[in-house]
């Protein structure tokens, strides 16, 4: 630690956004010792951070738009309320970065992103377990694994090329049918014919209690807070200027841009152009004694996930393209309520808080990991379903390019300009 306060000594950096992503990037740079302020229009880890499904999926190496996704997409468009929405009037839009994702499942690119994805989780995973040490938030870690259900055997067999995809990277799973399925989750409907249990997929006791844990260890180390939005970045003089809502500016000689779904908007205004789309989730968080709920069960084909949190049971998941204006359409967690009450008759529903929040996604499902084209400009962003499974990776990776260290594994991959 001292070796490190040393390295980063004498030097500010301003990071725009207090998501996960951006509260952990704001501990590991005070640990190196530098100066860190934090700037948010709304607070720790209050939007997109505190509403997931507070899995650490280090699991999860697959680019959304592997085969098996991209055959679903017209059937699920069929349907309003179902996996995945695009509105109309959106559509046009959306057009460029629906191109990049069919090219991203071209076979070529599909065996990069799992690669770079690959290497990504095993980093994520020792660096999580270094933070949650470092910052006292290691009991709020759950190692109980997932649940993933078929209800056919078709189904489950077409879901074989991912699981050996994950197999060949060394991530233990295993094939369970029948009456082996209730050892794990009691109560579920007999529709669910095949499953496949993950060990290694953790989950954490509430995605939003653990990003406050985090920013008060930042905190301690000397990381600043101020709320506000910023509304425009300029780069003048070997400064970056950041104009405030609130009628102000603040200057800083090394910025990081970690403000998720919101981010590409800056990046323009540094003339970087980058195909980020906020990709609209929803959930209900019903109260605990809901259901019995002994680990995060997933139903792919239904595009959604409940998972036990500390704070409750949550029902969430789904896409829905629309940006970042168009209002919550909350029949759509009605829906997936719906389905969880089919799916597990004994859950109880009344009660439950809706929410919505906005997923920074790129086409390839990877993030940006980057210098910008201005110095002193860093970007680190557009993580998707796996903003919480990589905020501590990609918070050793910013630092290490803030440091001028070699990176820990190699970011072409995440470059900012791979588009």
């Amino acid at each position: 630690m001292v070796r490190m306060a040393e390295a980063g000594a004498a030097r500010d950096v301003t990071i725009i956004g207090a998501g996960i992503v951006g509260i952990c990037i704001a501990a590991r740079l005070a640990e190196a010792g530098i100066r860190v302020k934090v700037i948010d229009r709304t607070g720790i880890c209050a939007e997109t951070s505190s509403g997931n499904a507070a899995a650490l999926a280090f699991s999860e190496i697959l680019p959304l738009a592997h085969k098996g996704m991209v055959a679903q997409v017209p059937r699920w468009l069929l349907d309003p309320l179902g996996p995945l929405a695009i509105p109309p009037a959106y559509l046009p839009s959306l057009a460029g970065w629906l191109y990049r994702f069919w090219r991203a499942g071209s076979a070529a690119k599909f065996n990069q992103a799992v690669a770079a994805q690959t290497a990504m989780m095993d980093l994520a995973r020792g660096e999580w377990m270094d933070l949650m040490d470092a910052s006292g938030t290691r009991t709020m870690l759950r190692e109980d694994g997932c649940l993933e259900l078929y209800e056919s055997v078709a189904e489950h067999e077409a879901s074989r090329p991912g699981w050996l995809e994950r197999e060949r990277a060394g991530i233990e799973i295993h094939h369970l049918a029948g009456e082996e399925i209730a050892q794990y989750q009691p109560g579920l409907s007999p529709r669910f014919v095949r499953a496949v249990f993950v060990p290694g997929w953790s989950n954490v006791a509430d995605p939003a209690e653990i990003g406050r844990a985090i920013w008060r260890y930042a905190e301690s180390l000397g990381a600043q807070w101020m709320q506000d939005r910023v509304v425009a970045v300029t780069h003048k003089g070997g400064q970056q200027r950041l104009r405030l809502e609130s009628g102000g500016e603040h200057r800083t000689p090394e910025l990081v841009i970690a403000a998720g779904a919101w981010s590409h908007r800056l990046t323009a205004m540094l003339g970087d152009t980058i195909p980020l789309e906020a990709e609209r989730g929803y959930n209900t968080t019903l109260p605990g004694d809901a259901f019995d709920l002994r680990r995060q069960i997933s139903f792919p084909g239904h595009g959604f996930v409940i998972s036990p949190l500390a704070t409750g049971i949550r029902v969430g998941g789904a896409v829905e393209f629309g940006g970042l204006e168009r209002q919550p359409n909350f029949a759509r967690s009605k829906a997936m309520l719906r389905k969880a009450a089919d799916f597990l008759p004994g859950l109880k529903t009344e009660g439950g808080k809706e929410w919505m929040g906005h997923r920074p996604s790129l086409p390839d499902s990877l993030p940006v990991i980057d210098a910008s084209n201005k110095p002193g400009v860093w970007y680190a962003f557009g993580h998707g379903h796996l903003g919480l499974t990589q905020a501590a990776a990609t918070a050793r990776l910013i630092r290490d390019l803030i440091l001028g260290q070699k990176p820990a594994i190699p970011l072409a991959p995440f470059s900012a300009s791979r588009f």
